[in-house]
């Protein structure tokens, strides 16, 4: 098990330690009256009734002592967060990094079908980070806040349906337009902007690294002269040295440039959409059910967050509070 708040459970145990030790150094109300001597009280002590009375009595403080201390001791484990249980503590698999790299506009359908279907899948990750790159901004940043994940994709994904003008301004904001007079982008130099984008990327890491590519693989016009920064080779040779799997969605066959080559040498997929883009949610699933390995050592892999576990815990809690309620009504009886 592991708990996220630690100083809540040792204050709450420090709290259940001060209480005791008061209860028992403290006098009590009882122990300080007087009260008046009785005579014969061994013959009334020795009553089958007064025996079965008095085990009652001890059975019910007893118990109610139990839990009291049942209630306590649920109530600060649910107040620190636990993450994890015994039989979640089994190595699991290790988390997965997911890049959307998106070279297409955002305003056209492929796109928006793309982000939408993420958006889907943001709402039942649980240990894996995502982010959005787009030709020359980070959208998203590698993130495990899947509600802002699947808000802002969702909000991307309308642009390919909405025309107005807030949306005109959005979609240029989602790829500005920057020019160089001494250089022009590539889709290598696109590869590499969403590959820096997964943390500590200029080495290998315990997560899995999931690069997905959406666009064409020509983004250089045929007369463009200047240059561009990267080669396929250097792509090639970023992605095996970060343990990264590049996968590839192109709109089109004739433009597909480098793509199959530097998913195939990264040990990912390539897909054409042309004239299949109604196939891009079966692409999409194909492309997830094959994540790499981590590349990271076993014995230097990080623990993976389980998310917040208090099911337990309050459960125990609320059943430990309704016998301690009935065992107080039985006893007023």
């Amino acid at each position: 098990m592991v708990l996220t708040w630690w100083p809540v459970a040792i204050a709450g145990l420090i709290c259940a330690a001060v209480a005791i030790v008061l209860a028992l150094l403290l006098p009590m109300e009882q122990v300080r009256r007087q009260l008046r001597r009785m005579a014969n009280t061994s013959r009334l002590t020795r009553l089958p009734e007064y025996a079965r009375l008095a085990r009652a009595r001890l059975f019910s403080m007893l118990m109610a002592v139990a839990l009291i201390g049942l209630l306590l001791g649920a109530s600060v484990l649910a107040s620190a967060r636990p993450s994890g249980w015994w039989w979640s503590s089994a190595p699991p698999d290790p988390p997965d990094d997911i890049m959307l790299c998106v070279g297409e506009p955002v305003t056209e359908p492929v796109t928006g079908d793309f982000l939408t279907y993420f958006a889907g899948q943001a709402r039942t990750y649980g240990t894996q980070r995502i982010g959005l790159t787009s030709p020359n901004r980070r959208v998203i940043p590698m993130t495990r806040d899947y509600q802002y994940v699947a808000a802002r994709l969702g909000d991307l994904a309308k642009l390919s349906r909405d025309r107005a003008d807030d949306a005109v301004a959005t979609a240029a904001s989602f790829t500005p337009a920057v020019n160089y007079v001494d250089y022009a982008s590539s889709v290598e130099d696109v590869l590499a902007l969403c590959m820096t984008g997964f943390p500590s990327f200029e080495s290998t890491s315990s997560h899995r690294r999931s690069l997905i590519y959406l666009g064409s693989g020509q983004l250089r016009g045929a007369d463009e002269t200047r240059p561009s920064l990267l080669t396929a080779d250097q792509i090639s040779a970023m992605a095996s040295k970060a343990g990264i799997q590049i996968n590839a969605l192109s709109t089109s066959s004739r433009n597909a440039g480098v793509l199959p080559s530097v998913a195939k040498s990264s040990g990912g997929q390539y897909f054409s959409l042309d004239g299949r883009q109604d196939q891009l949610t079966g692409d999409l699933d194909a492309i997830r059910g094959k994540s790499p390995a981590a590349t990271a050592p076993v014995e230097e892999s990080t623990t993976s967050w389980f998310g917040d576990a208090p099911a337990v815990p309050l459960g125990v809690a609320v059943v430990a509070s309704m016998l301690l309620c009935l065992s107080l009504m039985v006893l007023r009886r």
